[in-house]
């Protein structure tokens, strides 16, 4: 998938390609500053680091449907998603920190769904911990709705699914 930014006329003539692709074993650095940097701001809420911080991204790029979202040499944002049966789990989304509010994450999400789609998933589930509000609010807006709230793996989780068009 490409997407293409069109400058402001008073820029220069040229384009910014942004492109979403399979994540490499090359970008496993890149991933973890990236995930580091978006979740950082997490920690003081919590008081911990969250999931994401801890994961190994060598294995996670291995085992999982992760994504990246580059301009240029610029990664920019992450996806890495799981299926499951008939569903896709969104294991995590994280866009780098300089670049929120740009819709670097609605282009993720948007991905996202389309990914479910094309695996012929019925639905998307995923969860957040439950102080991150403002996460919670997003999803909401995107149509997921709160399923159950429990403890996992240490932390306090809240569960969302999101029913997909049957085609």
């Amino acid at each position: 998938m490409k997407i293409y930014d069109r400058p402001r006329p008073w820029r220069h003539a040229l384009h910014r390609v942004r492109v979403i692709r399979r994540a490499r074993q090359d970008d496993v650095e890149a991933i973890a500053v990236l995930v580091n940097q978006a979740y950082a701001p997490w920690i003081c809420r919590i008081g911990k680091k969250p999931g994401p911080m801890l994961e190994d991204y060598r294995q996670v790029v291995a085992d999982t449907h992760t994504f990246v979202l580059k301009e240029g040499p610029d990664l920019l944002g992450v996806l890495v998603m799981g299926l499951e049966h008939t569903e896709l789990l969104l294991i995590n989304i994280a866009v780098l920190p300089r670049h929120k509010g740009k819709g670097i994450g609605k282009i993720l999400m948007a991905f996202c769904e389309r990914h479910a789609l094309g695996n012929g998933c019925d639905a998307i589930r995923l969860y957040t911990h439950e102080l991150m509000t403002e996460n919670i609010e997003i999803y909401k807006k995107l149509g997921y709705r709160h399923t159950h709230s429990a403890k996992e793996n240490g932390f306090a989780r809240v569960f969302m699914v999101k029913a997909l068009p049957v085609r």
